[in-house]
């Protein structure tokens, strides 16, 4: 049980996050990630902007039953362990956990896993951010995305953004036409990495593996990013198409290498359809050799 967590904070503080490696530790499981360090971390956090925030009880709650999960469970459990001492309305809850964040990543820096501290932060989003009766009976669409916009700067909305486009797909896919132009590379990423069909990790968006087209004017704006982080994205992106509809994948690759790609997008082409080509595809072998 944590210790000391709810006694007050005499003088502000700022947010941390929990000490983590800058890569996946072989043997070491990544559902530690989310630990007990993690818990009493969030809490103190919490409690930097509401004061009121019982971080004693939260932590119990979150500590129950936590030992078996995965990573990916343990970062829902703890955001519906989150929701009952949180305030009941959506949005006065979410203003909470953006303030009890740390500063922003203005650039492409990684931080290694130390993000998945997050992960709880983006399933409370994706389970209680579309439905009124968690906000006073009020939309909370505009609220989500303005919280998926300040997590995605310093995680990833690449999880919690897919409810949204799974309920929501075209108000969502508008925000995101948005975001395409942002000065902020996280954010940016995000408008090609929170839609791709079959993200790892990611619930599966069924209605862009049967018809991708909706998201093909993002990578065609993204292509000539100037960050590797996006472009990596977009070519991630264009192999996820490519396990479905090859067909389209390899005429939009073509198309590039004819109006006369960049040595970057060359890279991004052959990174795209370098799976078929692997096995054998004759196709994406020669657009690989034409990207060369």
């Amino acid at each position: 049980m944590a210790m000391g967590i709810d006694r007050p904070t005499m003088t502000p503080r700022v947010p941390t996050l929990p000490l983590a490696p800058r890569s996946i530790q072989k043997g070491t499981p990544l559902k530690l990630l989310l630990g007990q360090e993690a818990l009493e971390c969030l809490a103190q956090n919490i409690r930097y902007v509401d004061p009121d925030f019982p971080a004693s009880r939260f932590y119990e709650s979150a500590w129950t039953g936590i030992e078996p999960l995965s990573l990916m469970q343990r970062g829902l459990h703890i955001a519906k362990a989150l929701h009952p001492f949180l305030p009941g309305n959506y949005e006065q809850a979410v203003q909470i956990l953006m303030a009890s964040m740390t500063p922003e990543k203005p650039d492409a820096e990684d931080l290694g896993v130390a993000g998945f501290f997050y992960l709880p932060y983006s399933f409370f989003i994706s389970e209680y951010g579309q439905d009124e009766q968690h906000n006073s009976g009020n939309d909370p669409f505009e609220t989500s995305m303005l919280a998926l916009y300040a997590l995605t700067t310093r995680f990833t909305s690449e999880f919690a953004i897919r409810t949204f486009l799974i309920q929501q797909q075209e108000r969502t896919l508008k925000t995101i036409d948005l975001w395409i132009t942002d000065p902020n590379p996280h954010v940016r990423r995000l408008c090609s990495e929170g839609t791709r069909p079959r993200l790892p990790w990611g619930k599966r968006l069924s209605s862009f593996v049967a018809d991708p087209r909706p998201t093909l004017p993002i990578l065609e704006s993204l292509k000539d990013d100037p960050s590797l982080y996006v472009r990596r994205s977009v070519a991630n992106h264009l192999g996820d198409i490519a396990k479905d509809h090859p067909e389209i994948v390899y005429a939009t690759c073509e198309r590039w290498l004819r109006s006369g790609a960049s040595r970057d997008l060359m890279w991004l082409i052959r990174h795209a359809v370098r799976y078929p080509a692997k096995h054998g595809d004759a196709r994406a072998r020669k657009i690989r050799a034409a990207a060369c």
